[in-house]
């Protein structure tokens, strides 16, 4: 046999609770200081150099030195891909639980998936570009992108011929851990979201992962994909 991938070593980092808590505060794909992931986590600034040395170590984190300053970032998409299709493991029965918080709630409807947009919004997007033919589900979990879609994209400002694949592909499916279904990932679901960033019809959190959906943003959704503030349970 030859070498095998270690996934004892990450997942073993990955299942400490403060640990999990730290990686899952990256995933809007932003560097943050150790105290502040001291502070997601739960634990002393001790305690957490400790977990971050350990992260850094086992490949799952990078740190960036400013002066003074030690900023910490996933090590990449790969790493935010791992965390969220874990995030979706676990029983589809409906089980009694605690109301969600109202934070917890904003991550639900729309938050940052590292560099792509997730929750609900993002589902309700991706469906209603394949229900339109602008995207259809192809093997490996890809989406192909359709001649309409490549003009509907182009008529939104993004260029789909310039866009160069990754080695997961160009538009790929990635599954919501909180809707359970795929929402739009890859280079193709980089540059929409941040289209419609730059367009002002998303708004990023600065201290969260959550994005909300501006005035703008939704008369542009309704008028180009059909989505209805009124389909949406909204959290002020």
């Amino acid at each position: 046999m030859g070498p095998q991938p270690n996934i004892a070593t990450a997942a073993f980092l990955i299942a400490d609770p403060a640990r999990a808590a730290m990686l899952m505060s990256l995933l809007d794909g932003r560097a943050r200081p150790a105290g502040e992931l001291a502070f997601a986590a739960g634990v002393t600034a001790q305690t957490a150099s400790s977990h971050l040395g350990k992260l850094l170590a086992g490949g799952l984190l990078l740190v960036e030195t400013q002066g003074r300053h030690r900023y910490y970032r996933l090590a990449g998409s790969h790493v935010a891909v791992a965390l969220e299709n874990l995030a979706s493991i676990g029983p589809v029965v409906t089980v009694r639980r605690k109301p969600l918080s109202r934070e917890a709630q904003r991550l639900q409807f729309a938050r940052c998936c590292y560099d792509h947009l997730a929750g609900s919004i993002g589902v309700a997007i991706t469906h209603s570009l394949q229900e339109r033919g602008f995207l259809i589900a192809a093997a490996d979990r890809q989406f192909d992108v359709t001649p309409a879609g490549i003009e509907w994209f182009g008529c939104m400002g993004l260029d789909v011929a310039k866009l160069r694949p990754n080695r997961r592909g160009l538009a790929r499916q990635c599954l919501d851990w909180t809707e359970r279904e795929h929402h739009l990932a890859g280079p193709l679901g980089v540059q929409l979201m941040s289209l419609l960033c730059s367009n002002g019809w998303l708004r990023r959190s600065e201290s969260s992962r959550a994005i909300q959906v501006t005035p703008k943003g939704w008369t542009g959704l309704k008028e180009q994909l059909g989505l209805d503030a009124g389909s949406f349970t909204l959290v002020a």
